[in-house]
């Protein structure tokens, strides 16, 4: 494993809008038009048996605060006892799925989403483990992670979630410059992070990671190095840097960001130049789309023995499971359908009373999908495709029935971003930077004009 230098003139090249590919299609085709009680079958069908594993996700929207940069589906407020009804109405969501489900299918992966999950209380993130322990069989390996904002955090919080299981934690930073911090509404100073690290270990965590966004305002890159410097004397096992995308039309309160002091491009550019070669000549190894993970880390270990998977949750490890997700906005995967939740608060609670699933809006995939779904989940978790293994996986001609898509790549390939050897293609390790623009190639409905607003790779 060696330190990687990036290519600045390369990196402008092909900075292009597309999918983060975390579905395929992506949510933007999810549709209310969807005819439900086809995806009621279909979820039916999926539970017959209890052959395929559960990965739970529990989306938990409330924050005290707006971070200016959030792009999350969230409901501010400061009042405590909205947490408490939301379990109320979690618990009969959970009852009313768990009539579709097979008792015996095994949970080996949970995560809690937000908002802010450490905005419960800790005998409410008791109950929720509870409710969670009495209706599912729990696998005794079960991964489960939870996202924690540092700022309200108490080491109770921490102690009740190692109660029910959680074993992962996940918190966010951002970045430690104050001038930072006061721009975009998210007071964290360098102190309270390290002592709610400190907690984290204390308690018996096995896995910290920690996000990092670079491309917020006032960022330059001496403070940038500073704050990684900062990040890497915590030892976190895994680090997720994201690209700050700044989406006012989707998100409002971004308006609130004067562009003027955001970053321009060539200093984000510079910032990911820095990230990528300070992480990589550190120990870390790039595991894609803005994750990165220690050499012995199970995700560095399962994308070197091409087992990683990606779905809504990001990468993964734990491949043939199926994700069922609850609370409002959250999204659900199972085989061949996607479900989403509804998205406003209110919505989500009428459907309930009303004793119906909360569905919004879905997507059945079609054969061609899947076939597409599998080829770009190998592609941005293997950073390769071998054809002949792909042609058994998907019982087709891999390079005939993509003849088209593999004769479409001569500008990836000529401006660095692969490779092709007789059987086989390779992501180089510019590619890997801009590995959803080699995806995009394989994205039926980005052939065919079908597109939709995405925001820009890097």
């Amino acid at each position: 494993m060696s330190a990687r230098t990036i290519d600045l003139e390369l990196i402008r090249k092909f900075n292009v809008p597309g999918p983060r590919y975390t579905s395929y299609p992506p949510a933007t085709h999810f549709t209310e038009e969807v005819d439900k009680a086809v995806l009621l079958e279909k979820i039916a069908h999926n539970n017959a048996t209890a052959e395929r594993d559960l990965s739970l996700y529990f989306h938990l929207p409330f924050c005290n605060s707006l971070c200016w940069f959030c792009g999350c589906t969230t409901v501010i407020t400061t009042e405590q006892s909205k947490s408490e009804k939301y379990l109320d109405y979690l618990e009969r969501e959970l009852d009313a799925m768990g009539q579709h489900l097979h008792p015996d299918r095994s949970v080996v992966q949970m995560h809690l989403g937000g908002g802010t999950p450490t905005f419960l209380l800790a005998d409410e993130i008791r109950r929720l483990g509870a409710m969670v322990h009495d209706r599912f069989v729990i696998a005794p390996d079960m991964e489960a992670s939870v996202e924690i904002d540092p700022r309200r955090l108490t080491r109770d919080k921490l102690v009740a979630l190692r109660e029910v299981g959680f074993n992962r934690a996940s918190i966010g930073v951002q970045d430690n410059n104050p001038t930072v911090q006061k721009a975009v509404h998210r007071i964290q100073p360098l102190e309270l992070t390290r002592e709610v690290v400190g907690w984290i270990r204390d308690t018996g965590f096995d896995s910290l990671n920690i996000d990092l966004i670079y491309g917020l305002p006032h960022q330059t890159v001496e403070s940038f190095e500073q704050t990684i410097d900062e990040i890497l004397e915590l030892r976190p096992d895994r680090l997720a840097v994201f690209s700050y995308a700044h989406v006012p039309w989707i998100k409002p309160a971004q308006k609130i960001l004067k562009e003027e002091h955001l970053p321009t491009p060539e200093l984000k550019l510079q910032l990911l130049k820095l990230t990528v070669e300070k992480l990589t000549a550190n120990g870390f190894v790039d595991i894609g789309m803005d994750h990165f993970a220690r050499a012995d880390d199970e995700l560095a270990i399962a994308q070197r023995e091409k087992t990683l998977q990606r779905n809504f949750q990001g990468y993964s490890t734990r491949g043939g499971t199926d994700i069922y997700s609850f609370g409002m906005s959250s999204i659900s995967q199972a085989d061949d359908i996607y479900w989403q939740n509804q998205k406003e608060l209110p919505a989500y609670y009428a459907d309930i009373d009303a004793g119906r699933l909360p569905i919004a809006k879905g997507y059945a995939l079609t054969a061609e999908d899947l076939l597409r779904r599998e080829t770009i989940m190998r592609l941005m978790c293997d950073l390769e495709l071998d054809y002949a293994a792909m042609s058994k996986s998907l019982n087709i001609d891999f390079e005939t029935h993509f003849a088209a898509e593999l004769a479409s790549l001569d500008d990836l390939e000529d401006g660095g971003l692969l490779q092709r050897h007789p059987g086989r293609l390779e992501v180089t390790e510019l590619g890997q930077l801009f590995i959803r623009i080699v995806a995009m190639r394989f994205d039926a409905y980005l052939i065919a004009g079908k597109e939709g607003r995405y925001s820009k790779a890097i």
